[in-house]
């Protein structure tokens, strides 16, 4: 976003409005170790259920403090423990076994077991698929003994403890009712309203005790209400604020501001199995057109860098050596003509105000498309509608997407055509054959060999245009010590936070 309108100044009314309330109920005059948090979302997105799509930031917030992980992001390694202290592979790298944290409880005292680990992975698999769980049925989820769990892959897959990080959260087995939010992690759930909730420090937790003595997360629905919020002094953190907040912020001294670089992919995603946008040639033909450099600076802010086709740029196996996509209107219409492609029709670029300049970017690539004849009509749509009618069946629609450290993360996960969450519909030999050769093999010369071709392919017929990076920022108060600074989800690992 590049401006501030009016109508945006009066909405940001009802966010500040939230947190004056929740600060008022939740926070006494003595009360030193609270961190109030404040971070986007819907109400019509409303979800307490950990295995659902938790589209809303301040929902996944919630969750990724009440609940555990096997894993979580680290900066390096790229993976860590969390619920599981350790875990190994058999040979094949098929076999995987998770150990948990011998002292893990949940927050009504029980012991954490590999039971309940195994329903709620199952439960998991069985709601969003192989791409949250990857084995091949929920049964391939088993208990070997009291506190170990294995995973059976039906292939070679060197990268299960990554593709597990974050979304397997853990409920007592037969769990259905979330209201209560019973997990086993550092916070507790103390009262929920609405999206905005009050969590406890979790005196029982396995890891390392909590800093602070409670977190208070208020939902927020817009970008600026958010900024409003922590500008105003009535929260202590927002959370992917954002970077004109982050430029506003900058020059005072109450506050700071938390740059995490390759934090959010904003992306627009092609359709490449049927549609007006299936031959590559109109799809490269879009690449080009697009002014990267531009899109940057005004929906980033110049908060992020140019990218290249390619998702997992904080990947230490990204390609950097790929040539730089440079705008070439000329051989963009060239290769629309050689196409056929039909420039007299209109066509629907369909978007949402969830990530930072996300909905800006659509309304900038419209504009650049027109260079080459191309006309896109942009339509915003609130996200419980995007998801439920747009996501993986429209033509033409962006995408964000965070935690950009894993090439082979998003190739399994969003563009293997066996995959229920493929958004470009791609289906091609020999991407899966080097997606597969990556996750099985056991040399790291023949791993970055196959990663580079993942990503080369994604590069030259891919259905992504991912033209830039934005960095994550986050503003807070100075007293705020000890915030994660790792990019995409990492910005959710609150529990080493403190006020000073």
């Amino acid at each position: 976003m590049t401006t501030v309108t009016r109508r945006q100044i009066l909405s940001a009314g009802v966010g500040f409005g939230a947190a004056l309330a929740l600060a008022a109920c939740g926070r006494g005059s003595g009360d030193t170790g609270t961190l109030r948090v404040g971070a986007l979302g819907k109400i019509s997105a409303l979800q307490q259920d950990p295995h659902a799509n938790l589209s809303n930031d301040s929902d996944f917030l919630i969750a990724a403090l009440v609940y555990d992980a096997l894993t979580v992001p680290g900066a390096n390694p790229t993976v860590q423990p969390r619920l599981a202290s350790s875990w190994s592979a058999d040979p094949e790298q098929r076999r995987w076994t998770f150990t948990i944290a011998e002292h893990a409880t949940f927050h009504d005292g029980t012991k954490v077991t590999a039971d309940d680990v195994v329903w709620s992975l199952r439960r998991l698999r069985e709601q969003g698929g192989e791409s949250k769980v990857p084995v091949a049925r929920p049964e391939d989820i088993t208990a070997d003994g009291p506190d170990r769990v294995v995973l059976a892959a039906a292939a070679p897959n060197s990268q299960i403890p990554l593709l597990v990080r974050l979304m397997t959260f853990t409920v007592k087995q037969g769990t259905t009712d979330f209201t209560g939010a019973v997990g086993s992690g550092p916070f507790r759930l103390e009262s929920y309203r609405q999206g905005n909730a009050r969590l406890v420090r979790h005196d029982g937790w396995h890891g390392p005790k909590p800093r602070l003595d409670a977190i208070e997360v208020t939902m927020f629905d817009s970008v600026d209400a958010l900024a409003n919020a922590a500008l105003g002094g009535q929260i202590d953190l927002a959370s992917n604020v954002g970077a004109i907040a982050g430029r506003t912020a900058a020059g005072r001294g109450d506050l700071q501001v938390i740059r995490r670089p390759d934090d959010t992919a904003v992306a627009i995603a092609m359709r490449t199995a049927d549609g007006p946008f299936a031959d590559p040639r109109v799809r490269t033909a879009l690449r080009l057109a697009a002014d990267r450099e531009a899109l940057v600076t005004q929906a980033f802010s110049g908060f992020g860098r140019v990218a290249d086709d390619v998702l997992g740029t904080g990947d230490p196996q990204y390609a950097r050596d790929l040539p730089r996509r440079a705008r070439d209107l000329d051989r963009a219409r060239a290769l629309l003509a050689e196409a056929r492609f039909d420039t007299g029709a209109s066509y629907p670029l369909v978007t949402k105000e969830e990530a930072p300049g996300e909905a800006e970017s659509a309304k900038l690539f419209a504009a650049q498309a027109r260079d080459i004849g191309v006309k896109l009509d942009v339509v915003v749509q609130d996200s419980g509608t995007f998801y439920d009618r747009t996501w993986l069946h429209a033509p033409l629609y962006t995408v964000n997407w965070g935690t950009n450290d894993s090439v082979l993360f998003f190739a399994a996960k969003l563009m293997s055509s066996s995959s229920n969450r493929n958004e470009t519909a791609f289906a091609d030999p020999e991407f899966d054959a080097a997606t597969a050769a990556a996750l099985a093999a056991s040399d790291p010369a023949a791993y970055a060999a196959a990663c580079r071709t993942v990503q080369r392919i994604q590069y030259e017929r891919g259905g992504y245009l991912v033209w830039g990076m934005a960095d994550g920022i986050d503003i807070a108060s100075s007293r705020v010590r000890d915030l994660p600074t790792l990019g995409g989800f990492g910005r959710v690992q609150l529990e080493r936070a403190w006020l000073a």
